[in-house]
Parts: structure tokens; C-alpha cells; sequence
């Protein structure tokens, strides 16, 4: 795997040894685990800005924060890092302008989990890595999975431009979703993906089974399907066993466990679902490895097609497809980044033979 990739140099050496300025872009949870770890390499961040619309004087860790326009009074030069996530395209766009104009990095940090993703953690890893890379299914998500690598490695974002992926098209030409899936959403948030599903097949399906732990999106959930026929719903979060966990009650969207929060039903899908379903799709903040172990019996009885998030855990881009090829050596792999910087929206899509 290390002499398949360009980067060898880690984002966080390059940040703390650089001569330019370092203007951290946010000022979120994201900017402040940013700046800190920056700091703990031997880096020193010199100004924070945010978008035009949400400077209004204040500051940001000892930090004024400024206008990009005011960064670029003040240095001719400087290294510009991301701290925040985003996924719509007005800002992706003003990121890349951004770009053009001064080098912009996006650290990856993982979402769960502890430790940064260097190339240290590749060379550890590189027999793991290498048995992933030998068994995806196609040259597309060869080059998708070099190019996140080497993104988490370096930081730069031109790797995550250059693998931005059509939703549609994966849905279309690798899982070819029809008018009559059972599904199951574990992570099911809002029921943001099953509307996605549903545009793609026109509102036909058989059955969907949506999981959703925490209580304020599971309420949105039974809004947003109301009156939909052959929609269960169940305000659990997906394990490998029936078990109560506390998830961080101030995660919003991003449910995640924790060691202080609320306590939350989680169960496996075997002992929820005795039927057949055509096709699971799990999201649930770092826990995709647990609810792979909780659907063994399911998957190994129906193989059904699989949308499994990969850019959570650090240990996500190979843990994920060797439990995968593990319970069905069958499957295809493939792995695709939707439009979204950082590497978030990182995920495999694995169909059986």
C-alpha cells in the first residue's frame, strides 16, 4: 500500500513546521480539536476567520475572529485550514476559491473513536489495507480509496474534489435499487435517506424498517413518514446485541455513545427482524462494526445489498469490509465519497454474487 500512495508527509508535521501564517477557517467543536492538536505538534495558529455573515466581532479561543477578506489584508501568504464540515455546494465552492488563492487544508480527525489517521497508522495497518484494496470491485473505487488515504494523510482537499461521486449513479449502477425493497435505515436521522431512496424509485417499495436512538430525530422521523404504509419505526439504536447504552444527549444528528447522556435502547437486527429484507444501510456514528455482528444471521441468510458508512472510525476503511467478507465472502465491494468536505459520506456499497 505505501508505495501506491503520493503522501508520505503527515498534515500535522507539514502544519508545524510551516513559515506562513495558519488562519483556521470555523470556529466549531471541529476548529477547536483542530487548533488543539495543531498546537500539540508544535504549530501555532496565528488567525481565525469565519464566513462574512457570522463575524460580528467576537472571538474564538484568545483568537479575533476576521473575514477572509481581512486575513488577506494582513498576509500576502498564508495556509488557510478547514474546521468545519459541509456538504452544500455554495460553500464547497467558496472553499475552492479559497483554494485557488491560498493552500486550504481539512485535517482528518475521526468522528469516534481516538488517534489521528498518519502514515504511521497506514504502515501499521498496510497488510489490512492491502487485503482491502486487493478485494474492492472495480478500478473506480481503487482510485476513490487511494485518493482517501492519501487525503487523510495530507489534508488536501484536491484528492476529496476529485472523488466527489453522483449519489444517483450508485444507486443506479452498483446497488440498482428497484420498486419493491425491503429495507432497513439504522441511522435513519429524519428519514432524510429514505426520501432519498424513495425519489430514486419513484415512492415504491415492500417494506422499510427504520432505527433511530435519539428521541428529537426519532420524533422528526415519525413526523416525516406519517402516513406512509409499511413503514415501521423504532426508537432503538442497531448493536450486536438487545442492550442499553448512553448516547451524548448534545450530539444532535450525530448520535453518538458516550460516557455521560441518555440512556438509549440499542438491539441487533437479527432478533428484530425475522423476514427477509433486500438491502441494510447503517450510519450510526462509529457502531457499524457492532451492528454488522448484530445482523450476521441476516445477512448470511438473505445477502442483502449493503450501504455501510466508512468514515467514522479511523479503523472504518478495513475492520468494515473484513467483517463483511468475513460473514459472506461473496460480496462485491465498492467504495464511493459523495460530495463532502471532509472525507465524510465515505461509504462501501457491497452487493452479493
Amino acid at each position: 500500500m505505501l508505495e501506491l500512495l503520493s503522501e508520505k508527509q503527515n498534515v500535522w508535521d507539514v502544519l508545524a513546521n510551516t513559515d506562513k501564517p495558519i488562519a483556521v477557517y470555523g470556529m466549531g467543536n471541529g476548529s477547536q480539536r483542530i487548533i488543539e492538536t495543531i498546537e500539540r505538534f508544535g504549530g501555532k495558529v496565528s488567525e481565525v476567520f469565519a464566513s462574512d455573515d457570522f463575524v460580528r466581532g467576537h472571538s474564538f479561543l484568545g483568537h479575533k475572529v476576521l473575514k477572509y477578506s481581512q486575513v488577506c489584508e494582513k498576509y500576502d501568504d498564508f495556509i488557510v485550514v478547514l474546521g468545519f464540515a459541509s456538504h452544500l455546494d455554495d460553500v464547497i465552492e467558496n472553499i475552492k476559491r479559497i483554494n485557488s488563492q491560498h493552500p486550504v487544508y481539512a485535517p482528518d480527525v475521526p468522528v469516534a473513536g481516538s488517534g489521528l489517521f498518519t502514515i504511521d497508522y497506514v504502515r501499521e495497518n498496510e497488510e489490512k489495507f492491502d487485503f482491502v484494496y486487493s478485494r474492492l470491485a472495480d478500478e473506480e473505487s481503487r482510485r476513490v480509496y487511494l485518493s482517501i488515504l492519501n487525503y487523510k494523510i495530507s489534508g488536501k482537499i484536491h484528492y476529496l474534489i476529485a472523488t466527489f461521486c453522483d449519489k444517483e449513479e450508485v444507486y443506479r449502477s452498483i446497488l440498482k435499487l428497484s420498486q419493491n425493497e425491503t429495507i432497513v435505515d439504522m441511522g435513519a436521522y429524519d428519514g432524510d435517506t429514505i426520501r432519498e431512496f424513495l425519489s430514486f424509485t419513484d415512492g415504491k417499495y415492500d417494506r422499510i424498517y427504520a432505527l433511530e436512538p435519539d428521541a428529537k430525530n426519532y420524533k422528526k422521523l415519525l413526523a416525516n413518514t406519517q402516513g406512509m404504509e409499511n413503514v415501521f419505526l423504532y426508537n432503538v439504536g442497531a448493536w450486536h446485541k438487545k442492550d442499553t447504552l448512553i448516547f451524548d444527549k448534545k450530539a444532535g444528528r450525530n448520535s453518538k455513545l458516550s460516557s455521560k447522556g441518555v440512556a438509549v435502547s440499542v438491539t441487533d437486527i437479527d432478533s428484530l427482524i425475522d423476514s427477509p429484507v433486500t438491502m441494510l444501510k447503517m450510519d450510526i456514528e462509529g457502531s457499524e462494526l457492532h451492528a454488522l455482528k448484530g445482523a450476521e444471521k441476516t445477512i448470511r441468510k438473505y445477502r442483502p445489498k449493503l450501504y455501510v458508512c466508512a468514515y467514522h472510525r479511523n479503523e472504518d476503511l478495513f475492520s468494515l469490509p473484513e467483517k463483511i467478507l468475513d460473514i459472506y465472502d461473496g460480496y462485491k465491494i465498492y467504495f464511493r465519497h459523495s460530495r463532502y468536505i471532509p472525507a465524510w459520506e465515505c461509504n462501501f456499497y457491497c452487493t452479493a454474487d
